[in-house]
């Protein structure tokens, strides 16, 4: 049977080094905890990188990215005042001053490829174009001519060609971006696009 976890590492350093290489990430839509949902990030070595987990029953306006001993990377939070589907991020588990923001396309005269804008400080840093729903999709540099930085693909077994399914796919960040920061992506694009 194919493994999806098959190896813990110590801490989120230990598991992405800096490297001028594509880091390839399996990400797996479940949680390590019973009763929970969320997010298992594993690297190529099979080392737990990541890792989110949301009890049931609490509200997802509040998402926490974990390394894989817990300790908390990045805060994700929906903004509740604001027109269409917004979300911050913030440093750690701090609320003040987002690192970036991200909006939903909601427009139906812009770019129907354009999933989202990520903006820091009013300046459009990336764009996600694509399918979330066919796990086919991939983030640009607007500021470096569109140059793809991050990009989900669909996982595809090792053994026998056949698939996983959409719940684990895999998430190729070049040398560009930051992992965390491509991971935030991704859990904002599930809350997004999420079927209930």
């Amino acid at each position: 049977m194919t493994k999806i976890h098959p190896k813990f590492s110590n801490t989120y350093e230990e598991s992405l080094c800096d490297s001028k290489a594509a880091v390839v990430l399996t990400v797996w839509k479940k949680s390590l905890l019973f009763n929970c949902d969320g997010f298992t990030v594993y690297n190529s070595n099979g080392n737990l990188v990541f890792r989110v987990d949301n009890y049931m029953n609490s509200p997802r306006d509040n998402i926490v990215l974990m390394d894989a001993s817990g300790l908390p990377l990045l805060s994700i939070r929906r903004k509740k005042l604001s027109l269409g589907d917004c979300w911050a991020v913030y440093d750690g588990e701090t609320q003040r001053d987002p690192i970036f923001t991200a909006k939903k396309n909601v427009s139906i005269l812009t770019n129907k490829r354009n999933l989202a804008w990520v903006c820091a400080k009013k300046t459009v840093l990336y764009e996600v174009e694509g399918s979330y729903g066919q796990k086919s999709c991939k983030i640009v540099d607007v500021r470096r001519n569109n140059k793809k930085t991050a990009e989900i693909k669909k996982k595809d077994a090792m053994v026998g060609g056949g698939s996983f399914g959409k719940d684990v796919f895999k998430l190729i960040v070049e040398s560009d971006m930051e992992p965390r920061v491509a991971m935030a992506l991704t859990i904002i694009l599930d809350q997004m696009f999420r079927s209930y």
